[in-house]
Order: C-alpha cells, then sequence, then structure tokens
C-alpha cells in the first residue's frame, strides 16, 4: 500500500469523536490514509463494495474482456485484496456508469452476485440476472432471472441484503412502462437454491432511474428510493418492512424538487440495530423560479445539496435534514455508521478542476470539516464513489478517468473504539 498525501483524516475523526453520542475527546486519529493496488484491470468501472456478517470487505466492478464484459470481485485479505475472480464473462451484459452489479453474502457464507444482462433490441431492455457460489466464487451457480414478467423492459438499479436466512432484493421494474405508465418499485427474497418469493410492489409510481437503497433493522427492512408524484415532485423516500409486509412509503424530508426527468441520482442507507442514517442529493428550486430541466441538473452548481438525516425509530421517523456537501454538490452518495450517533457520508463536490470525492463526519449535531478523498471527472465517467466499514477500517472505491482510468481503492484505520463491526449492508 502507499500512503497518500491526505492527511486531514485525523481531523475528521476528531470531528467525528465529539459528534458522536458519546462525545470522547480524546479519540485517537485514525492510523493511516492508504491507497490500496487495486484488483481491477485499466478500463474497469462501476465499482462496489459490500460487507459481510464477519466484517469481511468484498469490491465488485465490470472490465473489458476478449469476449465482451466481465464481472469480477475480489476479497480484502488484511492489508490488499485478494487475487480477483470472475462471476459472468459474455458480450450481452448491460453495462452502465449508473445502475451497476453487487455481491451479498448470505449468513452461511454463500455468495449472492446480481448483475445485467440485455433482453432485447431496446436500448434499457434488460433484466436482473442472479447466481451463486458456495466455494468462495471458485463455482457459480445457474443464473436465475429475479422478476416475473418476462418483458423486454428496463429491471435494475438492484439492491441486495441478507435478511434472516434469504437474500431480499429490491430494484426498479419498468414492466408497466412497456404501456406508458410509471416505473415501479418491486421486492422479492431469494433462497440459496436460487427460489424467488414474496414478490411484491412496493410503490406504483417512482423515478426511473435512481439508485435504490435497502438495509437491515431490528425488526424487518428499510427501503430508500426517490419517488415521483402526479406534479413531478421527485423526492427521497422510505418504506419499511415489518412482519412480511411493506408499510407505504413516506418522504424523509419534503424538498419538493419537482423535475421533469430523473436525476439519475439516488439515496444511500446504512444501519446499526434501529439507527439509520441516509444520505441524497437533491436540487429543489429554493428561489420560486422553476421546475429545472435534466441538463440543469446534472450541472447543478450552487443548488446541488448533498443532505443526510438520522432516525432512531428503524426508519419510522427521521430528524431534520443536514446538509453535507460544500456548496457545489453533484450528489452520488454514499454513508457509513461508524457509531450509533455518527455517520460517514461520500458525495461528489464539482471544482473547478473538475469534480473531487469527499468525506465528512455527521452526527444529530451538526457535522466536521469535509476531505478530499480523491480527484474525478465531472462526468458520467467518474461513477459513483463507494465506502464501507470493514472491522476497524474504511475501504472506498471510485473510477478515475483517463486513459490509463479504472478502479482505485484505499483504505482508512479506525481507532480501537471505533471497531464493533460492520454496516448494516
Amino acid at each position: 500500500m502507499r500512503r497518500t498525501p491526505i492527511l486531514l483524516f485525523a481531523v475528521l475523526l476528531a470531528a467525528l469523536a465529539g459528534l458522536a453520542a458519546c462525545d470522547r475527546a480524546d479519540a485517537p486519529p485514525l492510523t493511516a490514509f492508504e491507497t490500496v493496488a487495486s484488483p481491477a484491470a485499466p478500463g474497469s468501472g462501476e465499482p462496489n463494495l459490500t460487507v459481510d456478517g464477519d466484517g469481511v470487505a468484498y469490491l465488485s466492478w465490470i472490465e473489458p474482456s476478449s469476449t465482451g464484459d466481465a464481472l469480477r470481485f475480489a476479497r480484502w485479505e488484511g492489508r490488499g485484496w485478494g487475487p480477483p475472480r470472475t462471476i459472468i464473462d459474455r458480450p450481452d451484459l448491460f453495462v452502465n456508469w449508473a445502475d451497476f452489479p453487487s455481491l451479498a453474502v448470505l449468513r452461511d457464507g454463500t455468495l449472492a452476485a446480481h448483475w445485467l444482462e440485455k433482453s432485447g433490441p431496446g436500448a434499457y431492455s434488460y433484466d436482473v440476472r442472479m447466481a451463486f457460489s458456495r466455494d468462495d466464487g471458485e463455482h457459480w451457480t445457474d443464473e436465475i432471472v429475479i422478476h416475473d414478467d418476462g418483458l423486454e423492459a428496463e429491471h435494475g438499479f438492484v439492491s441486495l441484503v441478507p435478511y434472516r436466512d434469504r437474500l431480499a432484493a429490491l430494484w426498479l421494474d419498468g414492466r408497466a412502462t412497456v404501456t406508458g405508465d410509471p416505473m415501479t418499485l418491486r421486492f422479492a427474497t431469494v433462497d440459496r437454491e436460487g427460489g424467488v418469493s414474496d414478490r411484491i410492489r412496493v410503490d406504483s409510481s417512482v423515478c426511473d432511474c435512481c439508485q435504490t437503497a435497502l438495509a437491515a433493522t431490528a425488526d424487518g427492512l428499510v427501503a430508500a428510493y426517490r419517488d415521483r408524484s402526479e406534479a413531478e415532485i421527485r423526492d427521497i423516500y422510505v418504506a419499511r418492512y415489518v412482519d412480511g409486509r411493506w408499510l407505504a412509503g413516506r418522504a424523509v424530508h419534503d424538498d419538493g424538487w419537482e423535475i421533469a426527468g430523473c436525476p439519475v441520482n439516488g439515496p444511500a442507507l446504512d444501519t446499526r440495530g434501529d439507527t439509520v442514517a441516509i444520505a441524497w442529493f437533491t436540487a429543489a428550486d429554493t428561489e420560486g423560479d422553476g421546475a429545472e430541466t435534466r441538463d440543469e441538473i446534472r450541472s447543478a452548481g450552487e443548488r446541488g445539496r448533498t443532505l443526510a438525516a438520522f432516525s432512531t425509530d428503524g426508519g419510522r421517523t427521521f430528524g431534520p435534514p443536514i446538509r453535507v456537501d460544500d456548496g457545489r454538490s453533484m450528489g452520488r452518495v454514499d454513508v457509513v455508521l461508524v457509531e450509533a450517533g455518527a455517520a460517514l457520508v461520500t458525495w461528489l463536490e464539482r471544482t473547478d478542476q473538475g469534480a473531487e470525492v469527499r468525506i465528512r463526519a455527521m452526527g444529530p449535531a451538526g457535522v466536521g470539516p469535509a476531505v478530499t478523498v480523491a480527484g474525478a471527472a465531472a462526468a458520467r465517467a467518474a461513477g459513483f464513489p463507494r465506502v464501507a466499514h470493514s472491522g476497524d477500517r474504511l475501504l472506498f472505491a471510485w473510477t478515475a478517468s483517463g486513459e490509463d482510468g479504472g478502479v482505485r481503492t484505499a483504505v482508512a484505520t479506525l481507532p480501537e473504539h471505533e471497531t464493533t463491526g460492520g454496516g448494516g449492508r
């Protein structure tokens, strides 16, 4: 590993200690913040991070191959990433900067992977496919399709989380768009043999291409997504899965963002017991001069904001939103709970040179200073930076642009008192 010139994480952790519920002023700084050799090849992208129940982290990504594109993954092995392994390699994968594959680990150690695959000639005709491995990724089962409509339509923006002895899956489902109706949000559970059950529609009208988020709480599941009203208000909603049924979604906050198009900018969740941290992007018009266009939102300057909020009752209610960005947010957020009362939020901040991946500690009392993790392009090529909490470490993954670009990773070591396991995702 190579130490980066970014030395401000000591300041970040001091702020985190002050924001946490225990308010420990003697919290030691992070012991290191280092770049880590990436297992992904040049030209790779769409990174994702997941952490199993034992705190072991996994990185997944897509990279070009001789036959088309390959979905690969690697496991964190103490001081670096283990050798990459291939999940699927074929010419008809649907590769999209905003709609990326993922891994999840069931309680018995079974690996589950999802990816997107073309289902027809339409630009956005693709299915959600899934396979399982019971030998650490050496071999994978025959794939399954988790939705049952059989239509050439958009199915994607999947969130996976282990739930009891099964896997919970949440995704955007475009079966209704074939006849001109809105995009829907759907859910199912999958067992380790690939059996799909509990299929249900969670919301009948949601934003067409914003990421979803799903996490386990003490009494069920909590989902976050961008809703879509008849008046084209597209605020972030949260729905809860309790006693085997989904309760109606509710707005986290009344941003009132009116936009006649998808901003491609979904929320992020993390949980510990009944504590939920959520982060999201909005460019709601606070000046009263009308709805924004899609192009205006994608280049949102002073109006774009990254917000975050806490719930202490499993997502039933949330506190007031806290602004996290530095004034020029592009969103593309992620969040991890590090203590029950404090979280770390990442986002892309626009700069005069392009953009930066930044991170900031936050708690119910406010926020600490922002720290730059890496430079990035202010374009789709930057993708969606990811962060995960694994044991005594924070792991980061993002996409570097340019001729030698691809997935990059880094690690920061947390103080001893912060090492109480991984997050709720």
